[in-house]
């Protein structure tokens, strides 16, 4: 039987709390049991090292990024070969991953580079289990945000490098749309919240059992234009599965690209449930959809994902089996939090916790 190894990137926008991250899932891990290996930040090698990707030698900055890549590369591969011959259950955990660095460069440069390095986009991002993405503090938390902690940081503590802070964090969220794993954890006043979000989101790639947690839900209407969103389009399935037993079947889309997601939920408590997630290819995807449950239909649904003052937000509006109906998705906000609506969105009516919203309850044919 072959050892199951988990790969986890740690990644965010500047000052988002990526360091103390780290050492939180060092300790709470190992005290589990699990060996734990972190892989240390690439790019910030580099600058310690001299290099600059600000500099205006445009021969240099490229062969800076391409060895940044190939760097990341062997570190994972090296690290990877160590977790194999572990007798303990193992976590490596990535500070940073291979597609951070597409969001520093034009999409053709990137191209160039990850074919000179006999990879692509899509390959790079199956390398991961899960990606953690921590909003920096210069959405949100602003009176957190600080240089202090990173002498290589570029983006400076004013408005300007505040702006560069909020753009450069939505960039590396676009950079790893698709992966069926993303986690956009948000900004807190209660800064251990959100390490408490990425520990409960690291145990549930391994497997373990999580608390039951509602996350609120709205019905709204979109009264104005929304900035800075990433749009998909969803068709999602229900398979015919054992009782207690949720088995979901996603295909996500966006700009061409198609990505096929196999979900199952297992109530173990009244409290607690199993949550798996994994990739599936598009034979299996289409042998799977013919178990689709006969007693559910096919939902259809857009999907515009964005990030407002440092929360994290889903806005689904639905095309089939109903329509009219456009739901608003928090992602990770505590119950003692206020939600920060955007004014381009109207609240009609708060659906927390009402079963009638479930897609699961949406998808029943009438």
């Amino acid at each position: 039987m072959t050892k199951e190894i988990k790969r986890i990137v740690l990644t965010g926008g500047p000052c988002a709390g990526k360091t103390t991250a780290l050492v939180r899932i060092v300790e709470y891990f190992s005290n589990y049991g699990y060996k734990v290996f972190t892989i240390p930040e690439v790019p910030t090698l580099y600058s310690q090292g001299g290099w600059n990707y600000l500099t205006p030698n445009r021969q240099l900055y490229y062969e800076g990024e391409r060895a940044i890549l190939d760097t990341q590369l062997a570190l994972e591969d090296m690290f990877m070969r160590m977790a194999e011959v572990c007798t303990k259950p193992t976590l490596v955990v990535c500070d940073r991953g291979t597609l951070d660095i597409s969001a520093y460069m034009t999409p053709e440069m990137w191209e160039d580079i990850t074919a000179k390095a006999n990879t692509d986009t899509n390959r790079l991002r199956a390398r991961y289990d899960a990606v953690l993405h921590l909003v920096s503090a210069a959405d949100g938390a602003e009176k957190y945000y600080t240089t202090a902690t990173n002498a290589t940081r570029y983006e400076q503590m004013n408005e300007e490098g505040l702006r560069i802070a909020r753009e450069l964090d939505k960039k590396v969220v676009k950079a790893w749309t698709g992966h069926p794993h993303l986690r956009v954890i948000n900004n807190n006043d209660d800064f251990n919240a959100k390490l408490n979000r990425v520990l409960k989101e690291s145990a549930s790639v391994l497997g373990l059992p999580q608390p039951i947690e509602e996350e609120r839900k709205y019905i709204v209407e979109v009264i104005g234009d929304i900035p800075e969103c990433t749009e998909s389009d969803i068709t999602q399935t229900y398979l015919i599965a054992e009782p207690g037993v949720e088995m979901r079947l996603r295909r996500r889309g966006w700009k061409g690209k198609f990505i096929n997601i196999l979900t199952t939920k297992k109530k173990i408590s009244d409290t607690e449930q199993l949550e798996t997630e994994r990739q599936v290819d598009n034979n299996l995807y289409e042998s799977l959809v013919k178990q689709a449950d006969p007693y559910r239909q096919t939902i259809r649904k857009q999907r515009k994902s964005f990030i407002w003052q440092g929360q994290y937000f889903e806005l689904d509006t639905y095309l089939q089996p109903v329509s009219n109906l456009t739901i608003l998705e928090t992602n990770g906000i505590q119950h003692h939090e206020d939600v920060k609506f955007p004014p381009f969105l109207r609240v009609i009516e708060d659906i927390t916790g009402n079963t009638n919203y479930y897609n699961y309850n949406l998808a029943l044919k009438r």
